[in-house]
């Protein structure tokens, strides 16, 4: 039986073409696998697990199920879904997976994360990251009241956004250096992640080592990673 994985799915808040095919993944070729890993970003946001399981009732409803069937569902927090606790793991029967995780995929040692803890380049995201990461942070925004959390979340993609385009490409990529670091700390011979947005397969060592890139889910490309004894090879959706 085959591994699937995805990423970056931004399900956003409002119904939309990307919920509804994933759904559609999630009623077809994800009830034929072993495991299902969704590596973060799967919602666009996500402010906390009150707020969340009403607005992806839906969604969280067929990972339910998907659970119930016996498929094994891991789910790992992005850098939008950071927020996603306990409750959604009840709920949805999914494994919550620390970043970076490793594990044998199809015999090869791999390791799995989001993809984030690698981009070492861009400092004002890293410093960020472990703000937004720190339990007494996220206890106070938890604590919030639902308006106010909507605020902050839009004012902080707003200022994401534009921070992006003011960035130089090259550092919101992972740097080759805590890449390199990673295959030996984990000693993996393969390393899967998303958060770039740049799906790719990367060869090291002659072939000997490997980068994988899941895609970031838009309307004119929606796919997923199989892993099976066949290997790997990206499915499409869309």
């Amino acid at each position: 039986m085959s591994v699937l994985l995805l990423s970056d799915l931004h399900l956003p808040a409002q119904p939309s073409r990307l919920r509804d095919v994933f759904v559609e993944f999630l009623e077809g070729p994800a009830r034929s696998a072993k495991q299902v890993f969704i590596l973060g970003d799967l919602f666009e946001y996500w402010i906390g697990d009150d707020v969340g399981l009403q607005v992806y009732a839906r969604e969280l409803s067929r990972l339910a199920a998907l659970s119930a069937k016996g498929v094994a569902v891991a789910f790992m927090r992005g850098n939008r879904d950071f927020l996603v606790g306990d409750a959604f793991a009840q709920i949805t029967g999914a494994t919550l997976l620390e970043d970076p995780t490793r594990l044998t995929l199809a015999g090869v040692p791999t390791l799995l994360s989001h993809g984030d803890l690698y981009c070492t380049d861009d400092l004002a995201y890293q410093r960020w990251r472990r703000i937004s990461r720190n339990p007494l942070c996220q206890a106070v925004f938890r604590a919030l009241p639902r308006g106010w959390r909507e605020r902050i979340a839009g004012n902080l993609r707003s200022q994401s956004a534009s921070g992006k385009a003011m960035k130089p490409a090259g550092i919101m990529d992972v740097n080759e250096g805590a890449i390199a670091r990673a295959f030996a700390q984990h000693g993996v011979t393969r390393i899967i992640h998303g958060h770039t947005h740049r799906p790719a397969d990367h060869r090291y060592d002659g072939g000997g080592r490997e980068r994988i890139v899941l895609a970031d889910w838009r309307p004119d490309r929606m796919e997923y990673l199989q892993a099976d004894d066949d290997g790997l090879r990206r499915v499409q959706l869309v």
